[in-house]
């Protein structure tokens, strides 16, 4: 699912690519003194926040000195989905921020990948599997995906792109991303601007000195897309052919509950 501009933040619609990659210390962040209306530094305790469906399941982390209960949307196996929306519907009409830390990771190669999404079709919102990434046919929705599959409409399979309307064939922003997704973990944040009509995406590796780099930016006024003010906000993943545990392991939203 990918046009790739590597190097580049892509913007979205008729809106040219721009090169851009900055720094976190120059990264914008909300500008809010509220406590934040999602706040997972774990899973720990997230049963009753979490609406989860298909392969989504909360569970143990692996291979850590200390075990993480952590957000898990698919174990591994062929042709699953998952997804988990939190019970805390949040207010589109205003600026929000959501960060992330994401680990996909098992057989080499990885499919398919995980999308951060807002959409108001409900709590059991569930898509399709392989290519659709757990999103498609959910909508009004936005998804924000990380694409770790080259289908064969895609050019590489390692991009990110903004979607809307639960349609995975058709981005309406797409870039090559300038980390590894699939392999070791990274970090995310979304951040959308009620005022602008802005949404951003950046991701940060892990590993010593790197640092955050701003790669997709798209336009959109968020409430009218999904019809709604108040919406729900959540992951989906899926695998096809190729498999991987496609796990979350904190999430937090700063912004408002609607």
């Amino acid at each position: 699912m990918s046009s790739s501009r590597s190097s580049k933040v892509a913007r979205g619609g008729l809106i040219a690519a721009l090169a851009l990659s900055i720094a976190t210390s120059g990264a914008p962040a909300l500008a809010t003194d509220d406590d934040p209306i999602i706040d997972h530094p774990t899973f720990k305790g997230a049963s009753d926040d979490l609406d989860r469906n298909g392969a989504a399941d909360l569970i143990l982390s692996s291979g850590d000195k200390a075990r993480k209960k952590i957000l898990r949307l698919t174990p591994g196996g062929y042709r699953q989905s998952g997804s988990a929306w939190s019970t805390t519907k949040l207010d589109v009409t205003r600026s929000f921020e959501s960060k992330f830390k994401v680990y996909l990771h098992h057989f080499r190669p990885g499919a398919d990948g995980i999308a951060f999404v807002v959409q108001t079709e409900g709590p059991r919102a569930l898509g399709g599997w392989g290519g659709g990434i757990g999103y498609r046919g959910i909508k009004p929705s936005l998804a924000v995906e990380f694409d770790i599959y080259q289908n064969s409409y895609d050019s590489s399979r390692n991009h990110l792109a903004v979607v809307l309307g639960g349609n995975p064939d058709h981005q309406e922003a797409v870039v090559e991303s300038p980390i590894s997704l699939y392999g070791k973990p990274f970090n995310a944040r979304v951040v959308y601007s009620a005022d602008e009509q802005l949404l951003q995406v950046y991701v940060k590796a892990l590993n010593a000195g790197s640092r955050e780099s701003l790669v997709l930016e798209q336009e959109i006024d968020l409430a009218r897309h999904v019809g709604s003010d108040a919406a729900w906000v959540g992951f989906t993943g899926s695998t096809g052919i190729g498999l991987s545990k496609q796990d979350i392991y904190s999430w937090t939203v700063q912004g408002s509950r609607a």
